[in-house]
């Protein structure tokens, strides 16, 4: 099995370290993306901001280049909006698409109209400097990297017809404060289309339980496979 994994707000492909090295133990690959903008030396322009629509155009094309292995394409918070434009265009190259703690956005939803006020205050808050980019929040790894604005209030476009044979799962990491998520895991929990999993260790998953999040993985739905 294949993973592609796609990291939230401020963070890079490294925040799934160790749930990849757990999965690459067992033989599956894994290739964590580090989005447009979110280098650890910093954005390429830094003038230019990349969207939302960047950042689906990148991780469609590691799927797009990539061979007919197949591949559960998962995304954390922010990331669940990059995975779902990639999965509008390119349903017939995936298995399975996994929500960690993630948005599932509509057309014309945004990471703005879905998340907390207190999310929308922290973008605010923090891009107040150039209004471009989004400072990182108090508390997060050091290697964590400014986001860029037009990302997080850039609404999705959806064309596609969804693939009702594509697996989904959501990975709920309980309450927490300013969570966006309680009202949509309990929905999720009542349609029959999506599979629903807790690690109630709050919204980073992948840092505070990479264990259980890679057995998560591990035993996702064999039809998937």
């Amino acid at each position: 099995m294949k993973f592609v994994m796609v990291p939230g707000g401020w963070q890079g492909g490294w925040v799934f370290d160790s749930v990849a090295a757990e999965l690459h133990r067992d033989g599956h690959h894994v290739e964590a993306v580090t989005l447009a903008g979110l280098e650890p030396d910093g954005p390429a322009d830094a003038y230019r901001p990349p969207n939302l629509d960047t950042h689906i155009d990148q991780v469609a094309e590691i799927i797009d280049r990539g061979d007919a292995t197949p591949v559960a394409l998962c995304g954390h918070s922010y990331g669940g909006m990059v995975i779902t434009g990639v999965a509008d265009r390119l349903s017939d190259r995936l298995d399975h698409l996994v929500y960690i703690d993630a948005y599932v956005p509509d057309h014309g939803d945004s990471c703005w109209s879905l998340t907390s006020d207190r999310f929308r205050e922290m973008f605010i808050a923090g891009a107040r400097t150039d209004g471009q980019w989004v400072a990182v929040p108090e508390g997060l790894d050091p290697r964590a990297r400014p986001h860029p604005l037009a990302s997080f209030i850039q609404s999705i476009k959806l064309h596609g017809t969804p693939n009702g044979a594509l697996g989904r799962t959501f990975i709920s990491g309980g309450a927490w404060p300013g969570s966006p998520f309680l009202p949509l895991t309990q929905r999720l929990r009542n349609d029959p289309d999506w599979q629903v999993h807790d690690i109630p260790v709050g919204h980073n998953i992948a840092r505070r339980d990479p264990h259980k999040l890679a057995a998560t993985l591990r035993a996702l739905p064999p039809h998937t496979y």
